[in-house]
């Protein structure tokens, strides 16, 4: 076995595990205290909130998560309602009411749902921005004493995850943590330059190594930045990978530099949103960000994004099911993603090497997924059990894109010998014709769900027949030998 060093020279080294690269289906966790008053603003995707808001946009940004920022700016939504719903009480006063409605948490009821969607990871948020944890951490707060669960949310939920034969991994926010930096945030420079200084490196880069001793995760999956020089990051990155030889980190651990330092200042922050807002005015307008590179890294991590083509290195498309990832109760079941437009999402990510990191958010009042989330889980996982040979293992094809010539988009991904056809849509012909792909002479192609089925070549296209068709998002050819 490897033993890695705490250099970037070693750490390059690791290769990304192969059940990360099989499993292309995870599910990510947000919950917490935000989920009892379960608010934000509606203004649509973050991305069009920065670009249309940019001046108070980190208050007004769609995450139900980001609650106890929003709350200390007076001119924000969440402002507002939280004055006339809460009469202004401090966010800690919903830590009681997280607790009581944990009372009624199943972990086995969530991972069974979990299995049943068809993920073979889950990833769960134990620290967000609030600080607060959902472990008995050891690691002494040094402002808040005992701002964690007494309950072992991270333990149980693991067990019983692990129990249906799932990967476990963890999200920690190194990057911003309200409790120990409360100044309210308005910009995208506000909340760069307020990654704590201080007491909270170390605090940080204990509750990690905590988090890795104690529950072995095999995704660590950090957000925003790291509150550490390169060095220390490196050292963490090495613990991890000899403790957890199996294990992957993602995209978001972009060090202190004297450059990040000087965010902290108001001058520095204001030349800077005053450039990007300028930027931004000057682009289109898009639904999500994608993170800067950092130095090290396993996987890429777009937000509410995507990318275009196939990428040499693995990424993870990370999104809610809405605009937020905490349980905002004011979303109704239009504000969700449908399960097709899940798919055909999903489709495009892994033919372009990706996997889907869908969150659920739980709400607080009684710790249910709610009824459109779980639905649309269902959905998902009645698709991937049919379908599941042309996602689970494969890699991507020599291009990620086909199309038919009656405007149906077309995903491609590969096993061995065999290239998958997925058609993102439901053909209303009893023929299909997949363009610019050629079949050996002595191939087979089946529809997965339906077996083999009959096919010619025309030209340089491959025309199938059709079986009636069930209602579905998308259907799904395996073509044995593919030429071209």
């Amino acid at each position: 076995m490897t033993t890695f060093e705490p250099t970037l020279e070693s750490l390059s080294a690791h290769q990304v595990p192969d059940w990360y690269d099989d499993a292309k289906f995870g599910i990510f966790i947000h919950w917490g205290m935000w989920a009892i008053p379960s608010f934000a603003s509606h203004h649509g995707s973050i991305g069009e909130t920065f670009a249309k808001q940019y001046d108070i946009a980190v208050a007004l940004t769609p995450y139900t998560e980001w609650y106890a920022n929003a709350i200390k700016v007076p001119e924000s939504d969440s402002a507002k309602h939280h004055k006339e719903v809460w009469n202004d009480a401090p966010y800690e006063n919903f830590r009681e009411p997280f607790l009581k409605g944990l009372e009624q948490w199943d972990p086995k009821e969530w991972a069974r749902l979990f299995k049943l969607s068809g993920a073979k990871y889950v990833v769960l948020v134990t620290k967000h921005h609030d600080g607060y944890s959902l472990w008995p951490s050891d690691v002494p707060h040094p402002n808040k004493e005992g701002w964690h669960t007494e309950r072992d949310i991270v333990g149980e939920l693991g067990e019983a995850v692990r129990a249906e034969g799932l990967r476990y991994g963890l999200y920690y926010s190194g990057g911003i943590d309200w409790s120990f930096n409360p100044e309210p945030l308005r910009t995208l420079g506000d909340f760069i330059g307020s990654v704590p200084g201080g007491k909270y490196p170390a605090y940080a880069v204990a509750q990690v190594k905590e988090l890795i001793d104690k529950y072995k995760p095999s995704v660590l999956w950090n957000d925003i930045s790291w509150p550490t020089p390169l060095d220390e990051m490196n050292r963490t990155f090495a613990y991890y990978y000899n403790t957890v030889p199996e294990g992957v980190v993602n995209d978001r651990w972009m060090p202190v530099s004297w450059k990040s330092r000087l965010m902290r200042f108001k001058w520095m922050r204001a030349k800077f949103d005053k450039k990007v807002k300028a930027r931004m005015a000057a682009t289109p307008v898009k639904t999500g960000i994608v993170p800067p590179e950092p130095p090290h890294y396993d996987f890429r991590t777009p937000e509410y994004a995507t990318f275009d083509e196939i990428q040499p290195r693995k990424w993870e498309a990370t999104r809610g099911m809405s605009h937020s990832f905490g349980f905002n109760h004011n979303d109704t079941d239009a504000d969700y993603l449908t399960v097709t437009e899940i798919i055909h999402g999903f489709a495009d990510a892994v033919s372009k090497n990706g996997n889907l990191l869908l969150n659920v958010g739980p709400r607080g009042a009684d710790a249910k997924v709610p009824a459109e989330q779980v639905a649309r889980l269902e959905g998902f996982g009645a698709w991937m059990a049919r379908n599941g040979e042309a996602i689970y293992g494969t890699r991507p094809w020599t291009r990620a894109e086909g199309f038919t010539p009656d405007n149906l988009a077309v995903r491609f991904t590969s096993k061995g010998s065999t290239v998958n056809a997925i058609v993102l849509g439901k053909p209303e012909q009893n023929e299909l014709t997949l363009c610019d792909l050629t079949p050996a002479a002595d191939a087979s192609v089946k529809l997965l769900g339906y077996g083999a089925v009959n096919w010619r070549q025309s030209g340089r296209d491959l025309v199938v027949t059709l079986p009636a068709l069930d209602d579905t998002p998308a259907i799904v050819f395996s073509i044995s030998k593919v030429l071209a």
